[in-house]
């Protein structure tokens, strides 16, 4: 209680702010009676009115100084009431200012009668300057600003292209319309109650601190289950390693009397010893009498990859899963969903992942084979986020492997229900994510290729393109790498040809973005659409050799070298030359690198977690889907021999953001 009354003034302070803010001012009258019946002291806050005429004023001022073009004026009333941890910590309020001093660096172009004066328009240009490389130097490498860091340097930018924007009518009322709103809301919000700031700020922090607790200990859980797995491993092993030395001090004490070991209880022994690094089969067909083979499997046991065997996951019932993925609850679906591309993701490399692979393919899980209207790829659509997102993360855990790839690739339909999702996803970004990495890696495929080409898809990549700031690094990153593979086909070309202006400037754009993983797949793109001489042309006239000469000073060796081939490409006069991975007259179903990347975004913010007994992952296939003989032998595909292209060079062959960072040829 003591406590209480020891901030009472404060407290009755705040809840009279707060009343006063919302504006229940009969509340406010009889709470502000009601504590000087009692005697209760309020805390004094200040006028509100007062504040709001000040502010009012202060709002006034800013937008008459943008008006005029009072630069000095504006930018003294900005620094003194705009918080500067406003100014410096919010991104959108960056944006704002460096469009601000913009509209005060072309003001007089724009507002003069005739030529405007030289003087003082040196001037406005200088500060402008000196902006961009002091505090406007922050947004040098976002693509929405490069541009107009050549600004000060233009001699005329009213008839420069790159500029055309900064001069139509438009222009200065929208960026007004967004200092009104800007002023509007940071005067406002200096208003904000006390008691409001802290509701919010407790229960942010709390919501993110049960988040991360939450996360903690789902991965807290996954390493004691592996742990768990490794330690009944050891066990095991020791057990079995007790077990055959006892038994082998009792030959030796045998020897000792004279009794010879029998070749047959040496092959039993060693059979024992070596049974978890070697298959039963191969352990009994090797001659442990032999000398040295026993001592030089064991010394190949214990190095860390050699003659080590993974053993094969169980067997399914493939006919009880596909049932449940269709006519499953939602919960259910998508945890066997879930438990199927874990099964994928987590197994090891090799005959393992092969193994599961092939049963999957070969009981056609996803029902690639099936005519049924309700079947598991309609999952795609279900009703439930959460089972569509799942279903789309199992499709690109798929299309991450060349035989998965193979299997999707036989049915056009996924194709097409792949376009449909990721022309309709608007709301779920893992779901688009993975939509369009599953794409990304059916564009290795030249069948796919082409008919993503022709459905129209290189006009939707460029659509989104346009705004890369908006779109997650693993959106961006396949987005780019996709385009660049539907460019490198001449049906590709033809297509960019259509809309040359809009490409080249969308390329242009992205070889200046923060994200550097995208930069092969840009050069890769510019470098053959290049190859079109009405697509030259037209990079020519919007002065595309400066902008890349730009990007040669600033880029690294690797970066500044395929620049100097692209220069080269827009300055050929060649026609194309019908390179081999532009020749739309060989459908090849082959025309792939054959190597598998599953990338750790597939299992990525998972939606789902179990409840208590509840199962979940491998548990619930072994548990409840156990089957008899569904793994199958595979044949491994032979491959295309790459054929090769010096590192320095842009890319010219289809590849995956995955299987690009690996170091797959390309």
């Amino acid at each position: 209680m003591g406590d209480v009354l020891a901030h009472e003034s404060e407290l009755l302070g705040l809840v009279k702010e707060y009343l006063d803010f919302a504006e229940f001012e009969d509340t406010l009258k009889i709470f502000s009676k009601e504590c000087k019946i009692k005697g209760k002291p309020l805390s004094k806050t200040a006028g509100g009115s007062l504040r709001d005429s000040k502010s009012k004023t202060i709002q006034k001022d800013l937008v008459a100084a943008f008006d005029n073009g009072d630069q000095k004026m504006f930018f003294d009333l900005w620094e003194e009431h705009i918080p500067i941890s406003v100014r410096d910590g919010d991104s959108l309020v960056q944006k704002l200012e460096f469009y601000l001093h913009i509209h005060f660096a072309i003001y007089l172009l724009k507002h003069s009668l005739g030529r405007p004066d030289k003087e003082e328009q040196d001037e406005r240009t200088s500060y402008f300057k000196t902006y961009l490389e002091t505090k406007g130097a922050a947004l040098s490498q976002t693509t929405e600003f490069l541009p107009f860091y050549a600004l000060p340097f233009v001699p005329n930018p009213m008839v420069h292209p790159s500029f055309k924007e900064l001069f139509q009518d438009s222009w200065t009322p929208e960026l007004r319309l967004k200092l009104e709103k800007f002023l509007a809301l940071i005067f406002k919000a200096s208003k904000t109650p006390k008691l409001l700031t802290l509701y919010k700020e407790n229960g942010q922090s709390n919501k993110e601190m049960l988040q991360q607790l939450h996360q903690q200990l789902v991965e807290a859980e996954r390493r004691s289950m592996t742990y768990l797995r490794r330690y009944s491993k050891i066990q095991a092993d020791y057990h079995n390693l007790i077990g055959v030395t006892a038994e082998l001090v009792d030959s030796l004490e045998a020897t000792v009397s004279g009794k010879m070991i029998t070749p047959e209880y040496l092959q039993s022994v060693c059979v024992r010893l070596f049974s978890n690094q070697m298959r039963q089969s191969l352990a009994h067909s090797v001659d442990f009498t032999r000398p040295g083979t026993a001592s030089t499997i064991l010394r190949a046991s214990l190095a860390p990859g050699k003659l080590k065997d993974v053993p094969l996951l169980p067997s399914l019932d493939y006919e009880k899963l596909k049932k449940d993925l269709v006519f499953g609850s939602d919960r259910l679906k998508a945890f066997l969903l879930q438990a199927l591309r874990w099964r994928l993701t987590t197994s090891h490399p090799g005959e393992q992942r092969e193994t599961v692979l092939q049963a999957y393919i070969s009981n056609d899980l996803l029902d690639c084979h099936s005519n049924n209207q309700r079947n598991v790829l309609q999952l795609l659509h279900a009703k439930s986020e959460v089972v569509q997102q799942y279903m789309a993360r199992l499709v690109n855990a798929f299309a991450s492997l060349a035989e998965g790839r193979l299997y999707l690739a036989q049915n056009m339909k996924v194709l097409r229900m792949l376009e449909e999702r990721l022309k309709e996803e608007d709301k779920d970004i893992i779901t688009r994510e993975n939509v369009l990495g599953a794409l990304q890696k059916f564009s290795l495929r030249r069948p796919l290729q082409t008919a993503m080409i022709r459905d129209g898809l290189i006009f939707w990549l460029l659509e989104i393109l346009k705004d890369p700031d908006c779109l997650s690094d693993y959106t961006l990153e396949y987005s780019v790498a996709l385009l660049m593979n539907l460019c490198l086909r001449s049906a590709g070309k033809k297509m960019c040809a259509k809309v040359a202006g809009l490409v080249l400037k969308v390329l242009s754009d992205l070889l200046g973005h923060e994200n550097h993983e995208i930069q092969p797949y840009v050069n890769g793109a510019l470098y053959s659409i290049l190859s079109v001489p009405s697509i030259r042309e037209e990079a020519r006239a919007m002065g595309m050799e400066d902008i890349l000469r730009c990007f040669i000073k600033e880029g690294n060796a690797e970066m500044i070298r395929q620049i100097e081939f692209i220069i080269k490409q827009l300055n050929s006069e060649e026609s194309p030359d019908g390179l081999l991975e532009s020749d739309d007259d060989e459908e090849d179903e082959d025309d792939e690198e054959d190597h598998d990347t599953l990338e750790a975004d597939l299992d990525k913010d998972e939606l789902i977690q179990p409840q208590l007994g509840e199962l979940a992952g491998e548990k619930l296939l072994t548990t409840e889907y156990l089957g008899i003989m569904t793994n199958t032998g595979k044949t491994k595909r032979k491959g295309l021999a790459g054929v090769q292209w010096g590192p320095d060079e842009p890319l010219r062959r289809p590849v995956t953001p995955g299987g690009h960072r690996n170091g797959c040829p390309a």
